[in-house]
């Protein structure tokens, strides 16, 4: 009952909002002939109405395509890493880049082209946006708080709007290549062009791009190797189960009395291999003079080598096996170390790496998205615009150096050829049990259908400040996914602890929206305007119930030198299809085990070992809860973490405010700031509580009777080990952060004996309050200024720096551009443990441009100058010894060039 009344809901507002349509329709006739001339109007970020100025109640920094181009951005990833308000993992060691402001969740940042919804690759909404094409990028608008009332939901930390150079005019052809040391090579070729179409009644712009990215392996960066990870080798290391007689072969082909072991760290991926292919069209045509068509065709092709959900761990059996006495490669040695029965054979429990090589996951990402719209005038004061858009992502994944360890006949693929090949050498090729596996296919789809109305209230009245402007429209969009798991995967039947399960699922959301703009007072005294903007947008949702949503804002213009700006925001989001629709599924906890040859890196923080068993737990709550004696061994890969979505889950709700300043003072030309305050309240959020969390909580934090997150990692009744961890989407968290936004900028005339003209850019986030409470029964975490799992969960950034900069300054010369930035993030503690710190991290990076002709500029740079390495902190690392958000590629030297033929 509750979802249909609000179905009825948009249907009232709907109709009630067209009806005002239909008055202001049949009272344009009388007023059209006293309309002024065309004014070009503009979309800004944050609004549906346009209007004749780039002025919003809404904060919004802007990188531009200047500086884009002189940072010689080849991929999404490089810009945002650049970012204060948005914490990123730089080259990314996974197979997708995505976008998390204020650390709050990528799941809670929406991410727009030109002003419309970009496809997710995956369940949790999440856009890859490496798939975005760097080079035809205009500009990068990053929104602060929510947005819901305007954008719908997703829209709750901020938005980052992409706007695309799609008016574009004439050829453009560009290259750059970025040279690290010793790996992450980065290449890219791109070609733009565009034109007037049909007799100069349409406009189309298109590109043909491709970028390659290099490897860059832990071996090749120190920090990553000062704690390795050591498994067994392809000797092997051998138990007779009748005698307990045990014994290992070296490297060489030697028996030994221990068990020999080779570091597996060396080869892992510290940056994934990326290779993209991506073709696009943009167009407009005026089919009559008040119809416009317009639309756009996107498609990328990626492949990206990662550690995928299987990690890089070699394969390895630990098994027994049944030798026979006649087996040909047992020497004497050997033989005597075994017992044979009667029959003539042995039990041995062999423990071998089988030689294949690292384990590696190739991503193929094929993603499309498809646009068309219509929009033009109705009369002078009524415009309409209407799109469909439908996008695509196609994923494969594959892994490689893997294989079955059961056969189709359910016995093990390692005994079965325990007596034809000789176990004991070190280099004999085991190939024969390697098989290229699919660990799964995925397809992800998204349908937005959208019509807004917009236009002024001048057929009817007009205020003393002026008409009323407004936008008034409805949405309808579909998500659906389907994921598809490969054999060995789902049935369990593989060398590797992932498991893969299928998922069917899609909802739909219906919404109606009006957005105003009411002009209050104009020149008045201290007001040369005071403008109120509002908005609300009611939702519908077929997977569970919605928030109304609005916005309130206020935008103050004191003089030509100040302005002051004000919204009041709420804002939801519904839970993604992973949220509600994933199947409870399971992996190793020895993946996310440090003290485990199996951990992958990327997983770290998430599990740092049983706090009984490493004796830094509260003794009392061990014994409480029946853990075992400090010391004893234990092997994690006997445990699981399970982890999925939950049919019952509710929309998290959310409330923003922010206050700003923008000062532009006339008498310093060329300068202008810009201070926004912010603060984002978030409840009812879905979470996860990882079991590191869990544990520090239960046994070391907060170690009573009846603490409910010891719930959350079951322990074996009889043994006292640790069974599972569970890991699964609840609403049981809260969240709150404020902080302040600074953006400057100065230009002004260098000295007369040098020329040109000088500038000064900064921009900063300062986060002044980050509470999480992940639970209801426990306190208010301080995460302002930390690291480490305490504070995050699965998809937020693990690195909560408090301050964050890019501070630039340039020299502009009448052909050339130069620029020095400096990019600074605060110092940090261990959210875990507020003794073990990380100091303020500065990169420096120089780059320049020339204009050679009017056809030809060519740029140099080079990032991160003084090769500042990541930092390694005693403890907390959450990738291959640091923390994700550092630099980890080191020094960087590009090159690039432009050539815009005259045509």
């Amino acid at each position: 009952m509750q979802r249909h009344s609000k179905h009825s809901s948009v249907r009232s507002f709907t109709k009630a909002a067209f009806a005002v349509q239909l008055a202001l329709l049949s009272a344009t006739g009388a007023a059209q002939s006293t309309s002024e001339d065309d004014v070009e109007v503009v979309n800004v970020t944050g609004s549906r109405i346009p209007r004749a100025e780039v002025v919003s109640t809404s904060p919004v920094t802007s990188v531009e395509e200047f500086q884009l181009q002189l940072d010689r951005a080849v991929n999404v990833e490089d810009i945002i890493f650049k970012l204060p308000q948005a914490p990123s993992s730089g080259a990314s060691g996974g197979s997708a880049t995505t976008i998390d402001l204020r650390a709050l969740g990528q799941n809670r940042t929406l991410v727009l082209l030109d002003g419309t919804r970009a496809v997710p690759f995956g369940f949790r909404n999440a856009v890859d946006v490496n798939a975005i094409p760097a080079g035809l990028i205009k500009r990068v608008d990053v929104l602060t708080g929510g947005a819901a009332a305007v954008y719908g939901a997703d829209a709750v930390s901020g938005v980052v709007n992409f706007i695309m150079n799609d008016d574009f005019d004439g050829v453009e052809f560009s290259t750059s290549y970025e040279m690290p040391e010793d790996g992450a090579e980065q290449f890219n070729a791109e070609a733009i062009f565009g034109g007037d179409i049909m007799d100069g009644k349409g406009h189309l712009t298109g590109f043909v791009s491709y970028s390659d990215r290099q490897a860059l392996l832990a071996g090749d960066r120190a920090f990553a190797m000062e704690n390795n990870t050591e498994v067994v080798n392809t000797g092997g290391y051998y138990t007779d189960v009748a005698s307990g007689n045990s014994f290992g072969i070296d490297d060489s082909g030697a028996l030994t009395e221990d068990k020999n072991t080779v570091d597996s760290t060396a080869g892992r991926y510290l940056v994934s291999p990326m290779t993209r292919k991506s073709t696009g069209l943009f167009w407009d045509v005026d089919l009559h003079d008040n119809v416009t068509m317009y639309g756009r065709a996107l498609y990328s092709q990626m492949e990206v080598w990662s550690s995928g959900s299987v990690g890089q761990t070699p394969i390895s059996v630990n098994e027994e096996v049944t030798l026979t006495a006649d087996n040909p490669y047992l020497t004497d040695e050997i033989a005597d170390q075994l017992t044979f029965d009667a029959n003539g054979e042995a039990v041995v429990n062999v423990e071998r790496n089988l030689g294949l090589g690292l384990q590696k996951t190739k991503t193929d990402r094929d993603r499309f998205q498809f646009q068309v719209g219509f929009r033009g005038d109705i009369t002078d004061y009524l415009r309409y615009d209407g799109y469909f858009q439908h996008g695509k992502t196609d994923e494969t994944d594959t892994v490689y150096n893997s294989g079955y360890e059961t056969t189709s006949s359910g016995t093990s693929s390692f005994a079965g050829i325990a007596n034809s090949v000789n176990l004991f050498d070190p280099s004999v090729s085991l190939t024969d049990l390697e098989t290229t596996l699919t660990y799964h296919t995925r397809e992800r789809t998204q349908n937005v259908a959208a019509i807004t109305l917009s236009g002024e209230s001048t057929p009817l009245f007009e205020l003393p400040a002026g008409p009323i402007s407004y936008a008034v429209g409805y949405e309808y969009r579909r998500e659906a996914g389907v994921q598809r798991p490969g054999d060995a995967f789902s049935l369990g039947t593989t060398y590797s602890s992932s498991s893969s399960v299928s998922i069917d699922a899609s909802f739909y959301s219906k919404e109606a929206y009006l957005e105003v703009l009411v002009p209050l007072l104009v020149d008045k005294p201290f007001i040369q305007s005071l403008d109120f903007e509002g908005a609300y947008r009611v939702s519908s949702y077929s997977n569970t119930d919605a928030d109304d949503t609005h916005k309130l804002g206020l935008n103050w213009t004191v003089n030509d030198d100040w302005r002051v700006r004000w919204t009041r925001q709420s804002a939801f989001r519904a839970p993604n299809l992973g949220e509600f629709a994933g199947p409870v599924s399971g992996l190793s906890l020895a993946l996310f085990d440090p003290y485990s040859d199996q951990f992958i890196s990327s997983l770290a923080g998430r599990f740092e070992g049983d706090p009984c068993l490493l004796g830094t737990g509260d003794a009392d709550q061990c014994a409480r809860l029946g853990a075992p004696a400090v010391g004893t061994e234990w092997d994690s890969s006997s445990a699981q973490y399970t982890y999925g979505g939950n049919p019952n889950i509710r929309p998290e709700k959310a409330d923003s405010t922010t206050i700003g300043v923008v000062y532009t003072p006339e008498y310093i030309e060329g300068f202008d700031l810009t201070v926004d305050w912010y603060q984002i309240e978030i409840d009812d959020a879905i979470w996860v509580i990882q079991p590191a969390a869990a544990l520090q909580s239960c046994y070391i934090d907060n170690p009573v009777a009846g603490n409910p997150l010891c719930d959350a990692v079951l322990r074996d009744p009889e043994t006292g080990f640790i069974t599972t961890a569970l890991v699964n989407d609840f609403n049981v968290s809260s969240f709150a952060q404020e902080g302040v936004d600074v953006t400057a900028q100065y230009k002004f005339a260098a000295p007369q004996s040098i020329g040109g003209e000088f500038s000064f850019n900064y921009s900063a986030n300062i986060v002044t309050l980050a509470e999480k409470q992940l639970d209801p029964t426990l306190p208010v975490e301080d995460c302002k200024g930390t690291y480490g799992t305490a504070c995050t969960g699965d998809y937020a950034s693990s690195l909560q720096a408090d301050y964050k900069h890019r501070m630039s300054f340039g020299w502009a010369l009448e052909d050339v551009n130069m620029q020095v930035s400096w990019r600074r993030i605060g110092d940090v503690v261990y959210a875990s443990d507020p003794s073990v710190s990380i100091a303020a991290q500065n990169y420096i990076d120089v780059a320049a441009s020339w204009q050679v002709s009017d056809s030809l500029n060519v740029g140099a740079g080079i990032d991160n100058l003084f090769n500042k390495e990541a930092p390694v902190p005693e403890a907390g690392a959450t990738r291959y010894n640091t923390v994700s958000g550092y630099d980890v590629v080191g020094r960087s030297i590009g090159v690039s060039m432009r050539y815009t033929p005259t045509l």
